[in-house]
């Protein structure tokens, strides 16, 4: 295991919407640099950034044109290694979001695989042998473009039809078009693929979070050859570069960590529950109607499987999927960072949710986003104009912010010293200081019963054992609890002279919307 992921706190950077320097309404790698000592004094030591690389945008950056060149719009490659560089001075580290299975439409390498001309890339791409042919539904392949090109076939595309697959080969093969998953031409998509990874670990970034890894090998039935493919790069990267860091968007933390990579999320894909958490009916509202006990049913099993192994990771929220502060106001929201930041594995924050951004509704699609797009708005800074975030006119700007005139904002949040914001960073601190409460810290779940509050769990690491109670529901809860609770560390409750926690004869009583860790 890479040791600085023992202690690290994630904080995700959706680029185009973070901090604009130029003025042009489009956030870039200068002004990710000037608020990393935001990030920083936020307890957040580690980053990862979504894809920053040439593409048309049709999918926000992950249809890829050129893999070894930044964006434009975020500045050069010059003005990325200085990120880079500006990153470890702080003591941070910093992953890019490298997307492994397809390129753009417009990538020059696709271009060439369309000829009708036998070359280098002909072979690069998934294709058929005839536009015509019939393909049938093959896993890992979304849907097929024809009649795109002089060359005589359909290709394969990984998810929206402006991201041509790349050929990693078939578990099973059964048309003659396809190539198997040991073949020269799938070796020659893994030994690109660690190229790119070479060019920009050389440059100085610290890893990669890894896009749709479960997806690379075709008709790949118990992801089989795709694992062994994941498993070559990592002992590539063990061998030249120890230190890299590899996530992976797979949904299965077993699978992914027998891959190679050293974390997982837990997220919406699979079978993880994690949306009955802050979402869907989520547990964490103080209606009280959400049930954790499936969540930590699951999280237990794989939790059991891979610890010592690598770690499953629980975010805030992402890109994909609607803010936090759509279904939870700020209040319950600290309860949620509450388990969040004191959970085995690695915390993910997204931009934002630090202070309680909202998700806005019926935006206009901006590059692919569609219903996601509410969730990528410009960082909200302060209360000059276009709220920090750039000096572009409001009608330049990436996507719309938030037009409420009480929009949280990391200055107003700053200044109260109850807000969120100053939970988050209490939160990270405490993390930062207790071994219990970071990456391979064991977990004991001690009350997670269906439909029931509160949720009660251990931490322990060393000599020091933790205990976290969770009271999101707006009324007093008990359960057996064998111990007596000892020094409180960290409480977060409603102020209004609700119950205390109570402790006598092996029951516990939590005041209601509480978030209590004492020390054991």
């Amino acid at each position: 295991m890479v040791k600085w992921l023992e202690n690290a706190v994630f904080y995700e950077i959706y680029p185009q919407s973070f901090q604009d320097s130029n003025g042009d309404g489009i956030g870039d790698f200068k002004g990710i640099i000037r608020r990393l000592d935001y990030i920083r004094d936020l307890g957040c030591n580690a980053i990862w950034m979504n894809p920053c690389f040439v593409s048309p945008f049709y999918d926000a950056g992950y249809d890829v044109t050129d893999f070894y060149q930044a964006a434009p719009r975020y500045g050069t490659n010059e003005d990325l290694k200085e990120l880079f560089d500006e990153v470890h001075r702080r003591d941070m580290h910093i992953l890019l979001d490298l997307v492994a299975g397809h390129t753009s439409l417009e990538s020059p390498w696709f271009k060439a695989s369309c000829l009708a001309e036998e070359n280098d890339w002909t072979s690069r791409f998934i294709w058929t042998d005839s536009v015509m042919e019939e393909t049938g539904e093959i896993s890992g392949i979304r849907n097929w473009l024809r009649g795109i090109s002089e060359r005589d076939g359909a290709v394969a595309m990984n998810c929206f039809s402006t991201q041509p697959a790349l050929n990693y080969g078939f578990g099973e093969v059964t048309k003659p078009w396809q190539t198997a998953a040991d073949s020269p031409e799938a070796e020659q998509g893994r030994l690109l693929l660690q190229d790119i990874m070479s060019f920009w670990l050389d440059m100085g970034c610290d890893g990669f979070r890894v896009d749709m890894a479960a997806s690379l090998v075709k008709a790949d039935p118990g992801h089989k050859w795709t694992k062994r493919l994941w498993q070559q790069v990592r002992a590539f990267l063990d061998e030249h570069y120890p230190q890299a860091v590899l996530i992976s968007e797979w949904g299965d933390p077993k699978e992914a960590i027998e891959a190679g990579f050293h974390m997982d999320f837990l997220l919406h894909s699979g079978p993880t529950c994690y949306m009955k958490l802050f979402r869907e009916n989520p547990y964490f509202s103080r209606k009280g109607t959400g049930d954790i006990s499936q969540f930590v049913q699951t999280y237990e099993s794989y939790y059991q499987l891979t610890k010592q192994k690598g770690y499953c990771c629980i975010p805030s929220g992402n890109h994909d999927m609607k803010r936090m502060r759509a279904t939870l106001d700020e209040e319950e929201m600290k309860l949620a960072f509450a388990f969040l930041f004191t959970m085995p594995g690695c915390p993910f924050l997204y931009y934002g949710d630090e202070t309680g951004m909202r998700y806005l509704e019926d935006l206009t699609s901006k590059e692919g986003g569609y219903d996601r797009t509410g969730s990528r708005t410009p960082m909200q800074w302060d209360h000059s104009v276009n709220a920090g975030f750039s000096t572009a006119p409001a009608e330049k700007l990436y996507l719309p912010l938030d037009t409420d005139p009480a929009r949280p904002t990391v200055a107003s949040m700053t200044k109260d010293s109850h807000s969120l914001y100053h939970t988050v960073r209490e939160l990270t601190a405490l993390r930062h200081a207790h071994k219990a409460l970071q990456g391979s810290g064991e977990i004991r779940f001690l009350y997670a019963e269906p439909d029931s509050y509160p949720f009660l769990y251990e931490r322990q690491a060393e000599d020091e054992t933790l205990l976290v109670i969770l009271n999101p529901s707006d009324r007093t809860c008990e359960c057996p609890l064998s111990r007596r609770p000892g020094e409180i560390i960290f409480s977060c409750r409603r102020d209004d002279g609700s119950d205390e926690l109570f402790w006598q004869n092996g029951r516990l009583q939590t005041p209601p919307c509480s978030a209590i860790i004492c020390r054991y």
